[in-house]
């Protein structure tokens, strides 16, 4: 005899996993390549340098956890490793289009180009900032940082201007920090540990 229970689907199980786990730590390795070019650690000649981890790591990493969040539902985490997949994905595209000459830019535009993906960037990056004000701080503090690198660039490549090129690398550096802290509480968590403390969100 059938009983209604038996003719119940079965329940659907929720999946579960931390995107961050995969997203964060691609950002920091490339981030930190980041950083050491601008910090002048390769020669000027050597932008190059950085694309082979920021390709196919961070990039790639980026892309993975955006796709993950979203099949998690976690759509707001979804939008940010999405938006940061394509500011690393179009960097490299810029980076090796300007040294192989892909995108038919003069040699006196470079200056022009490299200036129009900054300016970008910097207001994708401001408007991811102030709409996330609703997560913890620490998240804040790294999209604040964030912009303020892409600023002092902006000007150091418009500018012509190393000194304040070389201060985004070394704000570069200060965001891998808050992305280390951000990755140690969510490997702490994952691995049953405590979560680290994040701050209380700008907005409530």
């Amino acid at each position: 005899m059938t009983t209604a229970v038996d003719t119940e689907a079965p329940a659907q199980s929720t999946p579960e996993g931390d995107p961050a786990l995969i997203g964060v730590p691609t950002f920091i390795v490339g981030a930190t390549a980041l950083g050491l070019v601008l910090t002048g650690y390769v020669p000027a000649d050597a932008v190059g340098a950085s694309i082979a981890i920021i390709l196919p790591a961070t990039g790639l990493g980026q892309l993975i956890a955006a796709l993950w969040a979203a099949a998690l539902g976690q759509n707001a985490v979804a939008a940010v490793f999405g938006v940061f997949a394509g500011f690393w994905f179009s960097y490299a595209a810029l980076v090796l289009g300007l040294i192989h000459g892909w995108f038919g830019i003069s040699a006196g535009a470079e200056v022009s180009t490299q200036g129009l993906f900054l300016i970008a960037w910097l207001v994708m990056i401001v408007l991811l900032t102030l709409t996330t004000l609703r997560l913890p701080a620490a998240f804040t503090l790294l999209f604040a940082l964030i912009d303020l690198a892409l600023a002092l660039v902006l000007y150091g490549t418009v500018a012509g201007s190393t000194g304040a090129t070389t201060a985004g690398g070394f704000v570069v550096f200060a965001f891998t920090a808050v992305g280390v802290y951000l990755f140690a509480g969510a490997v702490s968590a994952a691995t049953g540990g405590k979560p680290l403390p994040l701050g209380r969100p700008v907005l409530t």
